[in-house]
């Protein structure tokens, strides 16, 4: 699938640019396809973990600590300038509207339906534009492979709260968008710069939710260490392990692996939430993934 590409070359004081070596020369041992592979599950559990904080401080608590200690980092590791012209503002800051968005959908998706599902549901918006503007008969297939899992995904339990359907399909809208902006990101801003600076007003869309629905209980410690470790599992490990992949294989083959996400999500989903699937839905995610990796398999070669 689609997806951004972001320099992740170090500057500025010794300590930081050590770490970032450090980090790069840890990531870079790793198998290009295993690093896809791990961040995957990473996003994953980090997804599983964040889902065990509802009960404390909600969706939209857990989706502010997330945001809030993930734009943290990225500053810390960036110190990105402020000196950007006004097209580029536009962009950070729509990248980072988008981007706070698609994570609050995502997390009142989550606090209502399985985790295999909201993934899976929320994977049509990449897969979206992946097919979009094609004429071609094969992408057609794909798309109804994965309309039809959609369908299965309904019809495989009576149960699915419409809601929560919803607001994964809106995750995956906004999903879409990120793609788009992603890559217009990366035409406007410098290394680290558009993504710390966008991850900053993404936490600025989450807060007034969370803070609203949670007040002072996010400032519990324990709290506080799981909105953390969200942030890590759900977002800088992942990101580091992918742009390392994607400077050592092609982003088609990259896309491809990507498309086992819904599976992996329904089996971290069973493993960690004890959230079965009926056999159905678990024909509906294997369609979601085939539709996903066939159309990036098919998609024209990249220039």
């Amino acid at each position: 699938m689609a997806t951004m590409h972001v320099d992740r070359a170090g500057r500025g004081p010794f300590p930081r640019f050590n770490l970032l070596a450090l980090a790069g020369r840890t990531i870079g041992a790793i198998p290009p396809s295993t690093q896809v592979l791990l961040g995957i599950v990473s996003v994953q559990v980090g997804a599983a973990l964040a889902k065990n904080l509802f009960s404390a401080v909600g969706s939209t608590g857990t989706v502010t600590l997330r945001l809030f200690f993930a734009a943290a980092i990225l500053l810390l590791l960036w110190r990105p300038s402020l000196r950007m012209d006004r097209r580029a503002w536009a962009v950070v800051v729509s990248y980072g509207v988008v981007l706070g968005t698609m994570n609050l959908c995502f997390y009142l998706a989550l606090e209502r339906i399985p985790l295999g599902i909201a993934v899976t549901v929320e994977f049509l918006g990449p897969l979206a534009v992946a097919l979009a503007g094609s004429r071609r008969w094969l992408d057609a297939l794909w798309a109804l492979l994965a309309a039809g899992g959609v369908v299965l995904l309904m019809e495989g339990r009576g149960d699915i709260d419409l809601v929560g359907f919803l607001f994964a399909l809106a995750a995956g809208a906004c999903w879409g968008a990120y793609i788009l902006l992603g890559a217009a990101l990366g035409r406007h801003t410098s290394e680290g710069n558009g993504l710390a600076v966008g991850m900053v007003f993404a936490a600025l869309v989450a807060v007034p939710f969370g803070a609203a629905d949670s007040g002072t209980s996010l400032l519990q410690p324990w709290v506080l260490v799981v909105g953390l470790g969200v942030a890590l599992l759900s977002s800088v490990i992942p990101y580091s392990l992918e742009l390392e992949a994607l400077r050592k294989i092609p982003p088609r083959v990259f896309g491809i692996l990507m498309s086992l996400e819904p599976a992996v999500a329904a089996l971290v989903g069973l493993l960690v939430l004890k959230e079965s699937l009926h056999v159905l839905q678990w024909v509906a995610v294997l369609s979601v993934v085939v539709a996903s990796a066939g159309a990036t398999r098919s998609a024209r070669p990249d220039v």
